[in-house]
């Protein structure tokens, strides 16, 4: 079969769509999908970079999410048979023309959501779900913090928060007019320009001093700091990316006068039981609000697998919008 192949750590150019063995047939409780598209997530640019490997027992190709159709299913497996329609969270290989994956982590493409689009979905759902509703329990009536406002995870959680929680407050970060005119058309009330304004100070005057009940942040390091700044009393900070450095210095007199907690999120080596609870979460639900169109997969750009170096070079210069999709048997 093909696959992305990645000849040496560094930059887009050392991915290559080439011919790899064929994968072996699924095991008992696992399906194998023939991948139509897959999405580009950050992590796969940490892990061409030699910054993120895969966890044990991963599959080593890029792509932690795919959309396509069962080819084959384990003897164990009962809910899906060949030919369905699904999308999937993956802990690797979905850069490539088939995936083995559990079959308690794939979901029904939803009503109303092109094959294509779907594969932009699993990732930002499944961390969106386990972090702002699960690990942070956001809650009505409260302010949501989301930095990167513009990215796929921001560009889901939006909406997935105007959706279920109608009465919080949604407040992002993005860095371009564009962007910032974006996400208010996707349901934020306050959008903040991270180049040219304090968010802190925003979110203060914003909430009558109040700050922000849940930030999602996607920056880390040097955000440590003013994220507590800007954090309300008994608020929940969650870090699931560290674009801005692995260390920041925090403030603990801070935290413990606001009775604040930080919390740190990672979805890819997480124990397969605790994936499948977090999918099945999803497919409960978000997924109904996927298929009365309150949620809609916002997808940047679709791109031939062939130009895979082309997608992570447009995620790399920030002049995307959602998800950037690679299309592989489209």
């Amino acid at each position: 079969m093909r696959a992305v192949t990645v000849t040496s750590s560094g930059g887009p150019e050392v991915m290559s769509w080439a011919e790899v063995d064929d994968l072996a047939s699924p095991g008992p409780d696992e399906v194998a999908i023939d991948v139509v598209a897959s999405a580009v997530n950050r992590a796969d640019l940490l892990q061409r970079q030699g910054f993120y490997p895969p966890p044990p027992g991963a599959s080593d190709v890029l792509g932690l999410e795919c959309s396509g159709r069962i080819a084959e299913v384990g003897d164990a497996v009962t809910a899906w048979r060949p030919g369905d329609e699904v999308c999937a969270l993956l802990s690797g290989g979905g850069y490539a023309a088939r995936v083995n994956v559990p079959a308690s982590h794939v979901l029904p493409v939803p009503a109303g959501v092109s094959l294509v689009d779907a594969a932009g979905l699993p990732e930002v759902a499944a961390t969106v779900y386990s972090t702002v509703f699960g690990l942070a329990g956001l809650g009505d009536g409260e302010v949501f913090l989301v930095h990167g406002g513009a990215s796929g995870i921001g560009t889901f959680a939006i909406q997935a928060v105007r959706a279920l929680r109608g009465s919080v407050m949604i407040v992002t970060t993005a860095g371009s007019p564009a962007k910032l005119a974006r996400v208010r058309e996707l349901g934020a009330d306050l959008a903040i320009s991270y180049r040219e304004e304090d968010f802190v100070a925003r979110v203060r005057e914003a909430t009558d001093g109040r700050g922000a009940d849940v930030i999602l942040d996607n920056m880390g390091g040097s955000y440590l700091a003013r994220n507590v700044d800007a954090l309300a009393v008994e608020g929940r900070i969650v870090v699931i990316g560290l674009q801005s450095g692995r260390k920041g210095e925090l403030n603990l007199g801070a935290l413990l006068t606001k009775r604040g907690v930080v919390h740190a999120a990672s979805l890819r080596a997480r124990p397969d039981a605790q994936k499948t609870a977090i999918v099945a979460g999803v497919r409960e639900q978000l997924w109904p609000a996927v298929e009365a169109g309150a949620i809609r997969p916002v997808i940047d750009r679709v791109v031939p697998i062939e130009k895979v170096a082309e997608a992570h070079r447009h995620i790399e210069d920030l002049g995307h919008v959602g998800k950037v999709v690679l299309a592989v048997n489209a």
